[in-house]
């Protein structure tokens, strides 16, 4: 048979595929969508739409506890997990609903649900869900296929019934303790999440510290505030066994000693894998590297040509807003005739745990380690007046700035609103304006950017 014929397929409805594929079609390319399971790829169905549902609600009920604090009486505060499951399930379905109706209401795009594998550089066959199959060809093709859960090497762990990052957010009973393996985003963020819920909380991270890619001020005040919220942690903690139905006995071993730990459930967030190898890219030629993300150039293009890779496929770091430059990038290359490149982009984040951890630019290890003369502007949320005066005084600000140009390098910031606080400084940063002026700007008082005025008054290390 055949192979059906169009300018531009689409592997993945992810936050960068999804605008692309309206995109090239409303341009007048016949475009083909292939998605196996849920339109709007991992934000919209198990990332950011739904883990941020549930943060608000974990907050809602941080907050009612902590009333007394600001003269308000609620009595004893609990969590319906099945009401707050059911919202997230609510909010999500619309917003796939919404990328849905995107896509089908497209003219000249047609989504295809079922499993696709290259057989050629530029040809596709499709396992359909409905049954049957297709094979399409295109002179451009595009994979956004996303990541998922990294299983690690851990004995016993196929016999458990261990959650990820999809199924934890499935339970509408509350775990009365859960075990949670890992120290990064995904793990912190439920770990938190899951103790103001009213569940016991344990963190077993086999590194030195939690959020290993910050610096080392900033894991230390991570933990400090996990620790106040009643969250055990255990570092450099190296899981080894794990056994049990109704109690989970998870054994880990630190400093040669082996200890075990018990809980009702274990969450399993040590890592991410590419979604790769049903796809077949071997047949097509395209490379992956040692971890099977795809190699692609500052333009996006694979070892193939005509063949490209968007969002968490090809590696790098794994925001939904990373995702939707990819789109950006593609459109001003392929259809407006402009020029994109991935090139020294910026890359901001927020981790949502409470306080938030907002980031844009270097930290200051990987600027010092980069040889440049930096000053450390440094201050604790405690002289923050909208902090004290909302009872919310952890955490703190940080930036480092260049000490030859007065340039912006990067800040951290662990405060609440502190990924919009970290976006305000990045706009500075665009636009290549000095701490100095951040200094001496007039921002309306009481409000968390104010702050900025005394973060760049004085220094605590220079070097």
């Amino acid at each position: 048979m055949a192979a059906e014929r169009f300018d531009a397929i689409v592997i993945g409805s992810g936050q960068g595929g999804n605008p692309l594929a309206m995109a090239m079609a409303k341009q007048g390319w016949k475009t083909a969508m292939v998605e196996r399971r849920f339109v709007g790829g991992t934000c919209v169905n198990f990332g950011c739409t739904p883990t941020k549902t549930l943060v608000a609600t974990a907050r809602v009920a941080y907050l009612a506890r902590r009333a007394k604090d600001f003269g308000v009486d609620t009595g004893s505060v609990s969590v319906d997990m099945g009401a707050a499951i059911a919202r997230k399930r609510e909010i999500v379905a619309k917003s796939r609903g919404s990328n849905y109706k995107g896509l089908t209401q497209t003219e000249n795009l047609s989504l295809i649900e079922g499993q696709a594998e290259f057989t050629g550089s530029h040809e596709i066959l499709i396992a359909l869900n409905a049954g049957g199959s297709r094979t399409l060809t295109a002179e451009r093709i595009f994979i956004d296929t996303g990541v998922r859960n990294a299983i690690p090497k851990l004995d016993g762990l196929s016999e458990v019934a261990a959650l990820d990052n999809e199924t934890i957010m499935e339970l509408e009973t509350l775990p009365k303790h859960l075990i949670v393996l890992g120290g990064g985003y995904i793990a912190l963020e439920f770990a938190q999440m899951f103790r103001r819920f009213g569940s016991e909380v344990t963190i077993v991270q086999s590194g030195e510290r939690l959020a290993e890619h910050e610096d080392e001020d900033v894991s230390a005040e991570i933990l400090k505030i996990l620790i106040e919220d009643g969250i055990s942690v255990h570092l450099n903690a190296h899981a080894e066994r794990v056994s049990g139905s109704a109690e989970l006995r998870l054994t880990v071993r630190v400093a040669d000693v082996a200890q075990e730990i018990t809980g009702t459930h274990l969450l399993v967030a040590t890592g991410r894998v590419p979604n790769t190898e049903a796809l077949k890219l071997a047949k097509a030629g395209i490379e992956v590297d040692e971890r099977g993300f795809l190699k692609v150039d500052e333009w996006l293009e694979t070892t193939v040509g005509g063949v490209y890779g968007i969002g968490d496929v090809k590696g790098g770091p794994e925001f939904t807003h990373i995702a939707y430059d990819d789109y950006r990038v593609l459109k001003a290359n392929l259809l407006d005739g402009g020029y994109g490149t991935t090139k020294g982009r910026p890359v901001p984040y927020t981790m949502f745990i409470d306080p938030e951890l907002g980031r844009i630019g270097m930290t200051e290890a990987q600027a010092r380690k980069a040889g440049k003369k930096i000053k450390v502007a440094k201050m604790p949320m405690t002289r923050v007046a909208r902090g004290f005066e909302s009872a919310e005084t952890r955490g703190f600000m940080k930036a480092v700035v260049d000490a030859e140009t007065d340039l912006i390098l990067g800040a951290s910031c662990l405060g609440v609103n502190g990924g919009e606080v970290a976006t305000q400084i990045q706009i500075a940063m665009m636009g290549g304006l000095t701490a100095s002026v951040l200094r001496d700007g007039i921002w309306s008082h009481p409000t968390w950017a104010e702050a900025l005025n005394n973060l760049f008054s004085k220094y605590e290390a220079e070097g």
